[in-house]
């Protein structure tokens, strides 16, 4: 059941004014007072009422406060009270009272919502008193409205900004007549254009200064989405309470519109739609800035047709222009979001490569390879009003990065460069920097040579033994080589980046993969071969990839070999990359009988937490603390450490790069017992290595 009382003046009484629900019969007669000499004056409504905020008995049957009014409350079953004071202009006039048929019925969402009721019932009784000022509020509308059939849409709302009434005018330019909006909130009319923050920041000045005019993005009825310029003024009354609020509505859609055209033609090209000049400065000037802040490359491609004077020749300029709406078109495909295409004008063609990288040689790589996507893109057949039309193009290129250049200069460089590429042979790009075109010239070349040589039986594998602490051989490492027939054996520092770049490291990580399983199938029928363990490098891209495991897998069952004879190495860089994915992955092909090892271990970012996850039968400290045992002190005190932990986390642990006696001794007092390294033989084709075995054997090793 749920009442209202309201106290009377002169004796305090708190009588009930209106009531609703079931046992409202036991308010008859009821004795509450909001004086606190009065002994009902203790009650849940005495006290609310008193002290200004709501009380909560959640136990009424029990509760001392409530003793005089419990035998009402067990013929009315009332288990819980809710008393909340009411407020007439800010004074206390009375309260509104709810009682509930179970204990602890307010809990919190409860309480906020019988709160938030009270509140509306104060300020219901407050407009109930204020009927004179209501009138006055009627009279300023009255006044507002002069100009309601003026050419601007006009609505005016009531405090609540519920909808009274609109002009023509807003009918003509939203689309909603009086019948369909009068009743309803401004708020049909959002379109989605502005978020929270903009309306907060609306009401927040309206409801300071009663005055707010600014640009807004509306939604007529057809859904179209157009421009106002709204003013909304609030009505208040005598006393300063906002009564009504009428707003303004001025349509700025043909402004906008003439107002986009101007800036178009200021900015932009008319035939392909492209940034002209000025933005092109504008961007470029943009791209200095950020360069130098954040210390990255960025590119300028000057970008001119080849031949296209001769198009326009003979076939017109309306060909022509065709041709150059399809090359922007094309070029825009090619680049990515954020980089600037423009026109600079003919057929010239500028574009700003932005966020390359900070070593010089790996952006002038990334810009090739977009350049390369140009190439191709322009040379594609151009299906001109019906004719086609092979074209191709000439690319100039400068990079820069934190350098005090302006855009002419610039410019003028890659024009530079541009006419070098033509000068080359057309359909081509070259670099500013002489020396730079040099490099990617000889990267392009070592490529190409990568490129074919699996096909061609290039690659070779070398083995580099791994020992016990008594010298017997327990497996070995496999490197690859490549043997190319002009440049001999080429770095691994040159090709496996390279490869990694161009994703050729997957086929030669399967290949890899496919000679040692061979290998070690040879070896079974060799008393002396047959029980070693061989470690395999997986790079990430190819330990990564979604069947990985498969491929495994399906080698394994190629050769009919025994997986416990295989052991992965991965890098600490490789296990970040993707933690979870490279779990999965180490624990499904752990249960096919791979063995792991972790590579470099000490120089990455590891941490038990995800050590324990992996399940890593050896670890491999980094072959660079060990080079400097008995020279560099904190590199000793480095390697005796990570030994004591492995040693206490129950890890194996092998140490590579070593190369001295004294090395060795150092690595077996700390608990090291495997080694690899140039102490017991370098990496050598697989004839050497078994002819070191057999050696070995006879000395009884």
């Amino acid at each position: 059941m749920a009442w209202i009382g309201l106290i009377n003046a002169e004796t305090h009484r708190v009588l009930p004014a209106c009531s609703f629900g079931g046992g409202i019969e036991e308010l008859k007669n009821i004795e509450i007072s909001a004086d606190a000499e009065s002994p009902f004056g203790h009650g849940p409504i005495g006290i609310a009422l008193r002290e200004n905020r709501p009380f909560w008995s959640q136990d009424f049957m029990n509760d001392p406060l409530t003793a005089p009014w419990q035998e009402r409350a067990a013929r009315g079953g009332w288990a819980a009270s809710a008393s909340l004071p009411l407020h007439r202009n800010g004074i206390i006039i009375g309260a509104f009272t709810l009682y509930a048929g179970e204990t602890n019925a307010f809990d919190e969402a409860a309480c906020d919502l019988l709160v938030e009721m009270a509140v509306d019932i104060s300020f219901a009784l407050s407009n109930f008193t204020n009927e004179i000022a209501r009138k006055q509020a009627e009279q300023e509308l009255r006044i507002a409205a002069i100009a309601f059939e003026s050419q601007e849409g006009i609505l005016i709302t009531d405090a609540d900004k519920v909808i009274l009434r609109i002009n023509k005018s807003f009918t003509r330019q939203t689309g909603y007549s009086a019948e369909e909006i009068v009743g309803k909130t401004p708020a049909l009319m959002k379109s989605g254009r502005q978020g929270p923050e903009f309306y907060q920041q609306m009401w927040e000045v309206l409801t300071r200064d009663h005055y707010w005019h600014g640009e807004i993005w509306n939604r007529r009825k057809n859904g179209e989405i157009y421009p106002d310029w709204l003013t909304i003024t609030a009505v208040t009354n005598t006393e300063g309470k906002v009564t009504n609020y009428v707003s303004s509505y001025s349509d700025l859609s043909k402004f906008k519109k003439s107002e986009a055209a101007i800036h178009s033609l200021a900015f932009y090209d008319p035939l392909t739609s492209l940034p002209n000049r000025r933005l092109l400065v504008e961007r470029l000037q943009h791209t200095f800035a950020a360069s130098a802040r954040h210390h990255y490359h960025a590119a300028l491609l000057f970008i001119d047709l080849d031949n296209f004077k001769i198009l326009n020749d003979t076939r017109g300029h309306n060909i022509g222009d065709l041709l150059l709406i399809e090359v922007a078109s094309r070029l825009q495909a090619c680049v990515r979001e954020g980089d600037t295409v423009a026109r600079l004008g003919g057929d010239e063609f500028i574009v700003i490569l932005q966020e390359l990288s900070e070593e010089p040689l790996q952006a002038a790589a990334q810009t090739e390879v977009i350049c390369d996507k140009i190439l191709a893109a322009i040379g594609r057949p151009h299906l001109l009003a019906n004719y086609e039309y092979q074209s191709s193009a000439s690319i100039g290129i400068t990079l820069f990065c934190n350098q005090a250049v302006m855009v002419d200069e610039l410019l003028k460089r890659a024009d530079t460069a541009m006419y070098h590429a033509k000068n080359a042979g057309r359909n081509s790009l070259r670099f500013y920097d002489p020396a730079m075109q040099v490099v990617l010239e000889t990267r392009a070349a070592l490529e190409t040579d990568l490129r074919g040589a699996l096909g061609e039986n290039q690659f070779r594998l070398h083995y580099q033994m791994q020992v016990g602490h008594t010298g017997h051989i327990l497996g070995a490492e496999v490197l690859i080589r490549w043997l190319h027939p002009q440049r001999g054996l080429v770095s691994l520092l040159q090709f496996i980046p390279l490869a990694e770049e161009t994703g050729l490291i997957l086929p030669i990580g399967r290949w890899v993969l496919e000679m040692a399983c061979a290998q070690l199938k040879t070896w079974e029928a060799d008393p002396l071969a047959c029980n070693l363990r061989l470690a395999i490098n997986v790079s990430a891209p190819q330990f990564h990839q979604p069947d990985f495991v498969e491929q495994v897998r399906q080698t394994f069952q190629r050769h009919v070999l025994n997986p416990n004879q295989i052991k992965f190495e991965l890098t600490e860089s490789l296990v970040l990359d993707n933690i979870s994915d490279t779990i999965v992955k180490m624990h499904a092909l752990r249960q096919n009988g791979v063995r792991f090892s972790m590579d470099d271990f000490g120089t990455g970012y590891s941490s038990l937490s995800y050590l324990t996850q992996l399940p890593l039968d050896q670890l491999k400290i980094d072959q660079s603390f060990v080079r400097n045992i008995g020279v560099k002190h904190s590199d000793s005190i480095i390697v005796q450490t990570i030994s004591a932990w492995l040693i206490i986390w129950e890890w194996r642990s092998l140490q590579e790069g070593v190369e001295t006696e004294e090395q060795r001794a150092f690595l077996e007092q700390h608990g090291c017992v495997v080694y690899q390294g140039y102490l017991f033989g370098k990496p050598v084709p697989v004839e050497e290595f078994e002819e070191e075995l057999k050696n070995r054997n006879d000395n009884g090793q």
